[in-house]
C-alpha cells in the first residue's frame, strides 16, 4: 500500500539503513513508500517484503511498470532481484531484512512522527481494544489531545473511523502515516493496540514507545508463534522498546503491568522504566475496591498512590474493571489527576461492539461483542449470566487459519456457561467451514451438551442469528460473538460484506418479537 506524503530527499530514508548496499543506480527522492505493487505511484520506493502467501520480490517488474523509482530488496533473495540490477533509471538497495527496513524508511518518510508524540502501546491477549479507547478518552478528558489506533477504530486528525482491515495492528507505513497525521493535528499522545503479530513482524518498530501497558496473557496464536514462550516473548518486545527510545519532554516512561496476571513478573524484567502495577485481587499500585455491579454498569473505589476516588462506569464485568485500572494507571503515569480520571471513566461512551446492546423493541436482550478467544468468550458469558433472567444463548464460530486451540476452548466455554449455542461461520478463510464447526461441536459434547437439545449448527451466519432470535423468549439474552465491527466474513479468498449490528437490527425487525 502506498503512503504518499511529500517528496523526500534520499538521506531521509536511505540514511536510516546503515547496513544497506546499493546494487544499482543511485538512491534519490521518493514520493511514496509502498509494499504492495498494486499501490505503487510514480516515483515511489517499493519495498519487496517476503510474505506468508506471496513474495514482494515477485512483483518487481509490476512495480517498475507502475512507476517505482527505487527498490528495497532482501539480500538473500538475490535470484529474484538480480535481473533488476540491469534496469535503467531505478535504484536498487539490498538490506538484510526488508520488514525491518520497511518500518525504518516509513518513519523517515513521514518525518519520524513518533518522536513528536507521547506513544502508549497496549498489548495482551484480551482487553487491548477497550484499554486503548479508555486511555485515549481519559487523556482527552484531561485536556491532552490523543489519537488512537485499535482493531475497532482509528482517530488521527478528526472523528474516529472504523477499522475495516481485519488487522489489529496495521503495517508500518500505515502506522507511521497515521502517527504523522496525529502530530500534524497537534495531538500530544498516540495510543496504539500492539498485537503479538505486529510486534514480531516489526510493524511497530520506530514507534518510540514511552508507556507500555499489559492486559492479560493466555494461550493464543500458537499457530504463528509456535510456543507459549515465543508468544510471551513477542508481547514482551514492547517493554524492551521502552528502553530503546529517547526520553521526550513532558512524557514519563512507564511500564503498566497487570498484577493479577503472572506474566507480569516476566515483563517487569525487560525494562528499566518505572513499573506501575494495577490489579483487583493481587497487591498493586492501582487497585479497585468495593466493586458493585448494577446490570451492565459498575461502581468501584479507585485506590492509587495519589489517593482514592469513587468511580461509576457504564462498563460491565470484572474484566472491564481491570481495563479501567490499566487505563487509569497509564494516565496517572502522565500526571493526570484522580478527579479527571473519575470523570473520564463516568463519561466513557464504550467501544463499538464491545458488550454493545442492540435494542429493536424485542423482549429479550441482544448483545454484540467481539469475543473471539476462549477467555474473552468466557468473560463475556460470565458477565451476562447474572443479568439474564432467562436463558443465555450464544451465536459464535472460530476463525480459520488461526490457532485451532481456540475451537476447543470456545466450545468448552459455551458448553459450561451458555444454555444454548448456535455454531456458525466466523472467517473460515480457506479451511473447511464444516470442519471448524465440527471441532467446536466436539468440545460442546465433551462439556456434556447434546446437539439438537443444547446446540445447533447453522453455517450461514445470518440464518444462525435468525435461528437464535426465533428461539429466544422474554428475559433471555442472545450474545452475538466473534465478528464485532468487522466489515466482512472471509470465505476462501473472498471478503463477503458483513455488518453484525446492522444484520441484528434487520433480523429483529423481521422476526417481529416486540415487547
Amino acid at each position: 500500500m502506498a503512503s504518499p506524503r511529500a517528496r523526500t530527499d534520499a538521506p531521509l530514508w536511505f540514511a536510516r539503513l546503515p547496513d544497506a548496499r546499493v546494487v544499482a543506480g543511485r538512491p534519490g527522492a521518493v514520493t511514496a513508500v509502498c509494499y504492495d505493487s498494486r499501490r505503487v505511484v510514480a516515483g515511489a520506493l517499493f519495498v519487496a517484503v517476503p510474505g506468508f502467501e506471496t513474495d514482494g520480490h515477485r512483483f518487481l517488474e509490476d512495480a517498475i511498470g507502475r512507476g517505482a523509482s527505487a527498490f528495497l530488496v532482501q539480500a538473500d533473495h538475490k535470484p529474484l532481484w538480480e535481473p533488476l540490477s540491469d534496469a535503467k533509471d531505478v535504484a536498487v538497495v539490498a538490506v538484510a531484512d526488508t520488514r525491518v527496513a520497511l518500518a525504518q524508511v516509513a518513519a523517515a518518510f513521514h518525518g519520524e512522527p513518533a518522536r513528536k508524540l507521547g506513544v502508549i502501546g497496549v498489548t495482551g491477549t484480551d482487553g487491548k481494544t477497550t484499554t486503548v479507547h479508555l486511555t485515549a478518552h481519559l487523556l482527552e478528558c484531561a485536556g491532552r489531545q490523543a489519537g488512537f489506533m485499535s482493531s475497532v477504530a482509528f482517530r488521527s486528525d478528526g472523528e474516529a473511523a472504523l477499522n475495516k482491515t481485519h488487522m489489529t495492528t496495521l503495517e508500518s507505513p500505515e502506522i507511521q502515516e497515521r502517527l504523522a497525521r496525529m502530530a500534524d493535528a497537534g495531538r500530544r499522545y498516540a495510543v496504539l493496540e500492539a498485537s503479538s503479530h505486529g510486534l514480531a513482524l516489526h510493524r511497530l518498530d520506530e514507534c518510540a514507545f514511552d508507556i507500555a501497558v499489559f492486559t492479560t496473557l493466555s494461550s493464543d496464536h500458537l499457530d504463528f508463534h509456535g510456543t507459549q514462550e515465543e508468544y510471551r516473548a513477542a508481547k514482551g518486545r514492547i517493554f524492551q522498546m521502552l528502553d530503546e527510545s529517547e526520553a521526550k519532554e513532558g512524557v514519563a516512561k512507564a511500564a503498566v503491568l497487570n498484577a493479577d496476571d503472572a506474566a507480569s513478573d516476566y515483563f517487569r524484567t525487560l525494562t528499566r522504566a518505572r513499573i506501575l502495577s494495577y490489579g483487583i485481587d493481587a497487591p498493586a499500585d492501582v487497585r479497585a475496591e468495593a466493586i458493585a455491579h448494577d446490570g451492565l454498569s459498575t461502581r468501584f473505589r479507585l485506590v492509587t498512590p495519589e489517593g482514592t476516588a469513587e468511580v461509576a462506569t457504564g462498563l460491565a464485568g470484572r474484566y472491564n474493571v481491570s481495563n479501567c485500572l490499566a487505563a487509569a494507571a497509564a494516565v496517572l503515569s502522565q500526571g493526570v489527576g484522580l478527579d479527571e480520571i473519575a470523570r473520564g471513566l463516568a463519561s466513557f461512551p464504550g467501544v463499538p461492539a464491545r458488550l454493545e446492546v442492540i435494542d429493536g423493541g424485542q423482549p429479550f436482550r441482544v448483545v454484540v461483542d467481539f469475543a473471539s478467544t476462549p477467555q474473552a468468550l468466557r468473560r463475556v458469558l460470565e458477565t451476562l449470566r447474572p443479568v439474564t433472567a432467562g436463558r443465555l444463548i450464544v451465536v459464535f464460530g472460530c476463525a480459520g487459519e488461526r490457532d485451532p486451540g481456540r475451537r476447543d476452548g470456545m466450545g468448552r466455554a459455551a458448553g459450561e456457561l451458555a444454555d444454548f449455542a448456535v455454531l456458525t461461520n466466523e472467517d473460515p478463510r480457506r479451511e473447511d467451514p464444516d470442519a471448524i464447526i465440527d471441532a467446536i461441536a466436539a468440545a460442546l459434547r465433551q462439556a456434556g451438551r447434546e446437539e439438537g437439545r443444547d446446540f445447533a449448527r447453522v453455517p450461514d451466519r445470518r440464518e444462525a442469528i435468525r435461528r437464535a432470535f426465533e428461539y429466544a423468549e422474554a428475559g433471555d439474552t442472545v450474545l452475538l460473538a466473534g465478528k464485532g465491527t468487522e466489515p466482512s466474513i472471509v470465505m476462501g479468498a473472498e471478503h463477503v460484506p458483513w455488518d453484525e449490528r446492522a444484520v441484528a437490527r434487520e433480523l429483529l425487525a423481521e422476526v417481529g418479537k416486540k415487547a
